[in-house]
């Protein structure tokens, strides 16, 4: 039986620089995808549209190419993959494992506080999970995926 191929990607958005935080990451990642015979991917998250600029995208290329960190794959462009992202999602659906969450931030963060109060770990409670009512108005849903 033959080894699954060991893939390692960096991520970083690019609202910045390349700093020394993502410097580590993306060599621990190279380093690691590179040991093991690996393939190593650059994917970058520029989905923060009010503050990624192409500069930082050339900067942390740039970055990258003076480290010598190639990639085996990329740069992906995250926006660029909005379509498959929606195709797996309808899939995910059909196959009923995931569902909409219509909880706002502040019902998350109300419900988070009352954790910490009572000594529990904050985590998200699953209130939305079976919901079969009508979506509640002027609230963006997100998707989760249904866990046992």
């Amino acid at each position: 039986m033959d080894s699954p191929v060991i893939r390692t990607r960096f991520a970083p958005s690019p609202t910045g620089y390349l700093h020394i935080g993502g410097v580590r990451t993306a060599l621990y990642s190279w380093l690691y995808a590179k040991r093991f015979g690996g393939e190593f991917t650059l994917r970058i998250e520029d989905t923060d549209l009010e503050r990624s600029t192409e500069a930082s995208v050339n900067a942390i290329l740039e970055g990258m190419s003076w480290l010598g960190l190639d990639y085996d794959q990329g740069p992906i462009y995250q926006t660029h993959r909005f379509d498959r992202y929606k195709e797996v999602i309808e899939d995910l659906f059909k196959k009923d494992l995931a569902y909409y969450c219509y909880a706002t931030p502040e019902e998350l963060d109300v419900m988070r506080e009352a954790q910490k109060a009572a000594g529990e770990k904050p985590r998200y409670d699953g209130r939305y999970r079976d919901f079969t009512g009508e979506p509640p108005a002027g609230v963006d849903p997100v998707v989760r995926f249904k866990n046992p």
